[in-house]
């Protein structure tokens, strides 16, 4: 992974009224009137105060932030999500928009210092950072290759907090491409530590998140029929 030291736009923090009228408009109009059910599956895992928490779900639609906001928003656990997206996400209108709800862009074949040194205050603060392992939407969860960046951030994290917990998601919808009246499940997966396995190889750690991330999709699967 190559590192560029440049200045970039961030736009640092959430603006409350945008947020407001995005949290508004998504969760209470948008997701209740185009999915049938959303199933949230919650396991009986214990995350500490303490702990800094780094949200990992798979990426299987355009709707993922949606669903993930609903189970782990600001109306849930008095957080907003920060989600990291790639750069494309993050042009014209719906790029202006984006910022304006904490997201912010990365370069993941050459990600900046800036963006890198922002990610790591964000896991430091508790801001509940979200990272998609996969990288892309991977429309028909075919098992790929997971991108180094989730845990090159946890580990840089690791030298100014002492507890960060990796929390993998499934996400999976009754169909592939969702449909208007759909059903929808996002299942929790068990946690990872990362203090407990900073010393792995970054495939070793990747091939234990990719399993959690898949068992708790098939979860998910299962709870829409498929």
């Amino acid at each position: 992974m190559n590192l560029k030291k440049k200045n970039i736009d961030i736009c640092h923090g959430v603006s409350p009224f945008w947020g407001l009228i995005a949290m508004f408009i998504t969760q209470d109009i948008i997701i209740k009137i185009f999915f049938k059910e959303i199933k949230i599956i919650k396991s009986s895992f214990f995350i500490s105060s303490n702990s800094s928490v780094i949200l990992a779900p798979t990426h299987r639609s355009r709707w993922d932030g949606l669903i993930l906001t609903n189970a782990m928003g600001r109306r849930v656990t008095k957080k907003d999500c920060r989600f990291m997206v790639t750069k494309s996400e993050m042009r014209g209108i719906q790029g202006w928009f984006l910022k304006r709800l904490g997201c912010f862009s990365i370069n993941q074949i050459s990600p900046s210092f800036s963006v890198l040194r922002y990610a790591v205050n964000l896991i430091v603060k508790k801001r509940q950072l979200v990272v998609f392992p996969e990288g892309r939407i991977n429309k028909y969860g075919r098992e790929i290759v997971l991108k180094e960046g989730l845990f090159r951030l946890a580990r840089l994290a690791t030298k100014k907090t002492a507890s960060i917990t990796i929390i993998p998601i499934g996400i999976a919808y009754s169909d592939v491409t969702p449909k208007f009246r759909s059903k929808v499940s996002l299942c929790f997966g068990e946690p990872l530590f990362i203090n407990e396995h900073i010393n792995l190889s970054i495939d070793k750690f990747n091939e234990k998140l990719y399993e959690k991330m898949n068992n708790a999709e098939n979860k998910a699967l299962k709870e829409v029929g498929r």
